[in-house]
């Protein structure tokens, strides 16, 4: 299996033709996984730490239209995934395995589009650091679960400045911060130069105005680092941009 990175966006993804749609033809083209684990921006936690299986899912978000509330995404049983996952962690950096913690909307708003069927098992990671290093150590031990069929995803935004944002419509005004994020990131994405990326906080242009807080571009790590080669140009697969803000999407050999 290859590795993502995704733009997850808000509830109200769900009911964007056009995103949807590029994220529902996107699973299509990609082989069936045999599971998924995604890493959102919305659980920063250490030590790392796995959902449990079958817990509700986590509503968290607010504002929105009651429907969002009533939505749900029961998966099959993720007990034997999360031993394997927790296999591959060194004694230094256990798991730990929570008993109620369900998938946050980081997780299952773009998986209600990409596998809406909810048939394949999905086990939610936590973001442990912000420390592009230690976020592509993770992703390397992740690496071995892509030869036994296992989608790993990055869940952010590859630009979220949210306070700064002057319109509240999915076709607004793309603002300049996040425009030049955005151009930047992908140029530094086609050349795989992974250490421009890591280096965002003093060389990417938009800051820190495209992420005032980072947890939306920390996932990229994971999944660059999951890469058979992290310096090779992987597939920019979704680019253009949502409410303002950039939804580039990125797929690793």
């Amino acid at each position: 299996m290859p590795a993502l990175y995704i733009g997850h966006g808000a509830p109200p993804l769900l009911d964007d033709p056009t995103w949807s749609g590029e994220l529902a033809a996107w699973a299509k083209d990609l082989p069936r996984p045999k599971a998924i684990l995604i890493i959102s921006a919305h659980w920063e936690l250490a030590p790392v730490s796995l959902s449990a299986s079958g817990a509700e899912l986590v509503y968290d978000f607010g504002g929105f239209d009651p429907k969002y509330y009533r939505m749900t995404y029961r998966t099959p049983d993720t007990t034997a995934f999360a031993d394997k996952i927790a296999k591959l962690m060194p004694d230094t950096e256990p798991v730990h395995q929570h008993t109620s913690r369900g998938l946050d909307h980081g997780a299952w708003v773009p998986l209600r589009i990409m596998y809406p069927e909810a048939d394949i098992p999905v086990l939610q990671m936590s973001l442990p650091t912000h420390d592009p290093e230690r976020l592509l150590k993770l992703g390397e031990r992740l690496r071995p679960l892509r030869d036994e069929g296992v989608l790993i995803i990055g869940s952010g935004f590859l630009t979220h400045g949210l306070p700064f944002l002057t319109e509240w419509r999915i076709d607004a005004k793309v603002p300049t911060w996040s425009a030049d994020f955005d151009a930047w990131a992908g140029e530094a994405l086609a050349r795989g130069d992974v250490d421009e990326l890591a280096s965002y906080r003093s060389k990417a242009p938009g800051m820190p105005y495209a992420h005032p807080t980072v947890e939306h571009y920390s996932p990229l790590f994971v999944t660059l680092g999951a890469a058979s080669d992290p310096s090779a140009p992987g597939a920019q697969v979704i680019d253009g941009f949502w409410m303002g803000l950039s939804k580039r999407s990125l797929q690793v050999a």
